[in-house]
């Protein structure tokens, strides 16, 4: 139970933290808040859960057999709840996040796809090539890059199913960029290190 706890709060504190910084114009920018928040959950708290807080991570990692059927549900339950419980929090405070851009156009999901390779590529040295030495900065580093290259391209720069529910930016392209790319990243990841 307590890494589907993990998995629910941390992805709630990532949801909040781009929430802030969307609605106050943060001094950081939003995808090196986001970095900032994953890695220091990783340093945290992924002794408990691996600190995924991102439905597409949980998939990618169940495809290459890291994680099993019973924590994949789990997980993705606990960090879409999280996600969620987010969006709430937002809305008791009385602040109202924009809504996005989630059009299915194919150049955010080409972007979102993109992102999502680069930061799932830093993912799968940890998860699957056991480079446990830098974790924290390779996965939140991984996670700023990816997002900002996102955000470059057109897309919202999320690379999080999840999150992309709770900041109002759910669509196609920010729910099946994120799976595809971290498929992708974490097969290129695999190809070169063999």
């Amino acid at each position: 139970m307590k890494k589907y706890v993990a998995e629910f709060f941390g992805t709630l504190v990532l949801t909040l933290v781009v929430s802030a910084s969307i609605l106050s114009g943060a001094g950081l920018p939003t995808y090196l808040l986001a970095g900032i928040i994953v890695g220091l959950f990783v340093w945290t708290i992924g002794h408990v859960s691996g600190t995924h807080l991102n439905p597409a991570v949980t998939l990618a990692l169940f495809t290459f057999k890291r994680i099993g059927k019973r924590d994949t549900v789990g997980y993705i339950v606990a960090q879409f709840a999280g996600a969620v419980g987010a969006m709430l929090l937002v809305s008791l405070l009385n602040f109202k996040l924009p809504q996005m851009a989630t059009d299915y156009a194919l150049f955010p999901l080409l972007a979102e796809t993109l992102g999502m390779t680069i930061f799932a590529f830093g993912i799968a040295s940890v998860a699957l090539g056991g480079r446990h030495d830098h974790a924290a900065f390779t996965i939140g580093g991984s996670l700023a890059i990816g997002a900002m290259v996102a955000g470059s391209l057109g897309a919202n720069g999320i690379v999080n199913p999840a999150v992309a529910l709770g900041i109002n930016s759910f669509g196609v392209a920010y729910l099946v960029g994120p799976i595809l790319g971290a498929l992708l990243g974490m097969w290129v990841y695999k190809k070169v290190s063999e």
